[in-house]
């Protein structure tokens, strides 16, 4: 490998990590909601996988069952942080598909020789 293939290749991965770095503050600050029981319990999550707020029907509680709210609350929560692995799925494919990295063993000589 020569040394401008070698820092053409660190300049790109410096690249890369910063783009990443920004789609990591970017995810923080996006939102996604999950809800369950028809929209009676609703989570709200950030990109960057934390629950923020849990809203729950007035009506729900009223009912009293204590049971039911745990388990609408736990499929609530789920549901939101499944939304945001998503997000940060989609994004990371997204932001990656700009960013083509030379083939490795190209770049060390060892490209199909053998």
């Amino acid at each position: 490998m020569n040394p401008a293939d070698l820092e053409q290749l660190m300049s790109r991965a410096k690249e890369a990590q910063s783009k990443m770095v920004e789609l990591q503050r970017e995810l923080a600050i996006r939102r996604v909601e999950g809800s369950a029981g028809g929209g009676m319990v609703t989570a709200v999550a950030t990109g960057a996988l934390r629950v923020l707020s849990i809203e729950i029907e007035p009506s729900l509680l009223a009912a009293g069952d204590r049971e039911m709210l745990q388990d609408l609350t736990a499929a609530a929560v789920n549901a939101a942080l499944t939304n945001a692995q998503k997000l940060v799925q989609e994004e990371i494919q997204r932001a990656s598909a700009g960013m083509a990295m030379p083939n490795l063993g190209d770049l060390l000589g060892a490209g199909g020789e053998g």
